[in-house]
C-alpha cells in the first residue's frame, strides 16, 4: 500500500517532465496547425483576462497600435473591414469575447490571420488591441445579416 502513493507521483513527474513551462503554470497552450506564427515562432500560452477593459487610454493606445501594426490594411479604417472581415460590426466568425478576440490577434486564425503574440506583440499590446475593438462603434448600415 505505501508503494501506490510513490508510483503515482512517479508517474506525475514523468508526464509534467515534457511539459512546457507555459503548461506546467496551467496557461492554455492554444496552438493550431492553422495558425500562422510570424518569423515560424509560436507565442507562448497566456492568460485571457483582459487588464483594461472599458479603459479609454487603453483603447486609444489599441488604436495607435492598429496603424502602426496595418491593421487596417487588412481590416480597413476603424476596422470597418476590407479584405479583412470588419471588427466593428459585432459579428465575430470566431468570437468576440475578450479571450477570443485575443486568441484570434495572439495565436492567428486560419485563412489569412497571422499570429501577432510573442514575438510582434506582447500581450499588453494585443490586450490594448482587444480594448480598441470592443470600443469600435457599429455601422449604421451592416451590408448582410448573418454569416451563411
Amino acid at each position: 500500500m505505501r508503494l501506490l502513493p510513490v508510483l503515482l507521483l512517479a508517474a506525475l513527474a514523468a508526464c509534467m517532465r515534457g511539459a512546457t513551462p507555459d503548461q506546467q503554470a496551467g496557461l492554455p497552450a492554444v496552438r493550431h496547425d492553422e495558425h500562422v506564427s510570424a518569423g515560424g515562432a509560436a507565442p507562448k500560452a497566456v492568460r485571457w483576462q483582459n487588464p483594461y477593459q472599458r479603459d479609454k487610454r487603453a483603447a486609444d493606445e489599441g488604436a495607435k497600435i492598429f496603424t502602426a501594426m496595418n491593421c487596417d490594411g487588412c481590416h480597413g479604417g476603424a476596422g470597418a473591414g476590407w479584405v479583412g472581415p470588419s471588427l466593428a460590426d459585432g459579428r465575430w466568425r470566431f468570437g468576440g469575447a475578450d479571450g477570443e478576440l485575443f486568441q484570434s490577434i495572439y495565436y492567428g486564425r486560419p485563412h489569412g490571420m497571422p499570429a501577432y503574440g510573442g514575438l510582434l506583440l506582447a500581450p499588453d499590446a494585443v490586450w490594448k488591441l482587444v480594448t480598441y475593438i470592443q470600443s469600435l462603434e457599429p455601422p449604421a448600415d451592416v451590408p448582410t445579416e448573418a454569416w451563411q
